[in-house]
């Protein structure tokens, strides 16, 4: 049964370990430790661990975390301001905004405020833009955003090239479902960006070699919609109620009825550990590139 089941919990442990070498590496030849930036507005008790989280996998790669911490309420100028000091400190490489922002603090006008160069989320219009034209490489190559990059990097590992395959991307969501067809483009895959809207949704990821759920619906995709022997990404961690009298009050399930497809599927993610480290990894690979590009250094080819 482990044979189908992709383990990106050791990839991303392998990924991390490879970052902290690398950072190692860099230190010694720069005189620079790589620097990454959280900022969290408020005290939203999810966004509170996941920013914990990501400065003690920083601290533990060698890399400084700084942790700004601003109250709910604080003014959309005030967290501006928090990011131009932050794009004009050079100890710090890389700014990433924990989202989601509370109501009234617009998120895209946050984000674009961050230098493109430090925007280790690959959120900000330049990335985006560089990733949709194809440009990755060299010093001005996009900064991919991470849980897409930690996807591609279970496939390639996985399947190693993809060059030919039929891939459909469920969701179409500028974090994952559109940056993640984008890098199977650059694979040579024939992508089809599925929706909620999409017509007999089913029927389109029967057809598919590749199959990557990020729709944020529980369970959403079911064994029969698998093709046999297809790869499945479950992008999706969503929590939900477990029954009165449970350990706990909810479990974390995925956008793919794990049991089912499990059945038909190649080889598919379990959630939790699948895909979700990848991202914390691939934060810190992000990171590690930045602070290269930005003092001159050649950075790691993580995608190999």
């Amino acid at each position: 049964m482990s044979g189908n089941i992709i383990d990106g919990k050791a990839f991303a442990a392998g990924l991390r370990a490879r970052v902290a070498t690398e950072v190692a590496v860099f230190q010694k030849g720069a005189g620079v430790v790589p620097g990454l930036a959280v900022v969290l507005v408020g005290d939203d008790p999810a966004s509170q661990v996941y920013v914990r989280n990501k400065g003690k996998a920083a601290q533990a790669c060698g890399m400084t975390a700084f942790d700004h911490r601003l109250p709910a309420e604080s003014a959309e100028s005030d967290v501006l301001e928090l990011i131009t000091r932050l794009n004009s400190d050079p100890t710090v490489h890389g700014i990433l905004v924990q989202l989601p922002l509370p109501g009234h603090l617009q998120a895209s006008r946050v984000v674009e405020a961050i230098d493109p160069a430090k925007d280790v989320d690959g959120l900000h219009p330049v990335n985006a833009g560089r990733l949709a034209l194809g440009q990755f490489a060299g010093p001005d190559g996009a900064i991919v955003p991470c849980t897409p990059l930690g996807s591609l990097m279970l496939l390639r590992d996985r399947l190693g090239s993809l060059t030919g395959a039929n891939a459909v991307v469920i969701g179409r969501s500028i974090l994952v479902g559109l940056p993640m067809a984008r890098l199977l483009i650059a694979e040579n895959c024939t992508v089809t960006v599925a929706h909620s809207k999409t017509r007999d949704l089913p029927d389109v990821c029967r057809g598919s070699d590749i199959l990557v759920a990020a729709a944020g619906r529980p369970g959403l995709v079911e064994g029969d919609w698998v093709k046999p022997g297809a790869t499945v990404i479950d992008v999706g961690i969503n929590r939900v109620d477990t029954p009165s009298g449970s350990d706990r009050p909810y479990k974390l399930v995925g956008d793919v009825d794990f049991a089912t497809a499990f059945e038909a599927a190649g080889a598919i993610t379990p959630v939790p550990g699948g895909v979700g480290p990848m991202t914390v990894a691939c934060l810190l690979a992000n990171t590690l590139t930045a602070a290269c590009r930005q003092n001159g250094v050649e950075a790691p080819a993580w995608l190999g």
